[in-house]
Parts: structure tokens; sequence; C-alpha cells
């Protein structure tokens, strides 16, 4: 049986401009008391956790690479933004969030009923 995933869908600017990127493409925004990381490379954005499932480096103060991923600050670790997937080989997993461009505004997903509902 496949599980569907649902979303609570939460407003967080109006526009992509009203959203303020360092010059790395990425920023932190408090949504549903949580903070999360959103980046913006291509036209495209991507969010997810704050911190590095490692050692907990802020990953908006990392970059994102030639490849999409967004890359830790302190030891490096890259990981997709598009799955979560460790890239660089260490076997961590960056928990990543839908987003979506409406008409009504940007939008991020969190999962309902999940094991990441706690994470701040």
């Amino acid at each position: 049986m496949k599980h569907t995933k649902k979303y609570k869908w939460h407003k967080v600017a109006e526009n992509i401009g009203e959203i303020n990127f360092s010059d790395n493409g990425l920023t932190e925004i408090k949504v549903a008391d949580k903070i999360i990381c959103i980046a913006f490379r291509n036209n495209s954005l991507t969010a997810c956790t704050q911190k590095c499932p490692h050692a907990g480096g802020i990953l908006s103060d990392g970059f994102i690479d030639a490849a999409e991923n967004i890359v830790c600050p302190l030891h490096r670790y890259k990981f997709s933004l598009q799955n979560g997937r460790n890239t660089s080989g260490e076997g961590y997993f960056l928990k990543t969030f839908p987003v979506e461009i409406r008409n009504e505004g940007v939008f991020i997903g969190f999962e309902e009923n999940n094991l990441f509902n706690w994470l701040k």
C-alpha cells in the first residue's frame, strides 16, 4: 500500500522577492515555530532544516555548490537540496521540505503526523 504524504502548508512570503537571501543564495526563516533554511538557485526555491545533521552547523552560513548541493560551513558535508541525501559520503540525511510558489504567495509544507514534527 502506497503512503500518501499529507502536508500542512504555511505561507512565508507574498513572492520570492520578499525573501531576503544572502549572496550565497541562502537564508533562514521562521515558519510554524521552526527555523528552516531556504535556498534560491536558478529561479527555484528549496527548503531544509536549519542545522547540519552531523555537527549542527548553520546551513544558511554555507553555500550551494555547482552540483546544486548545500554545503555545511563546518566540515563541508554536502546534501542534495532535492532529496536530502548526503552526497559527500558520510551517510547523514538532511530533512527537506516542499516549497510551492502559488498566485497567493510562497508556501512551505510540513508533513503532518510524522516523526519530524518535533524539530524546531
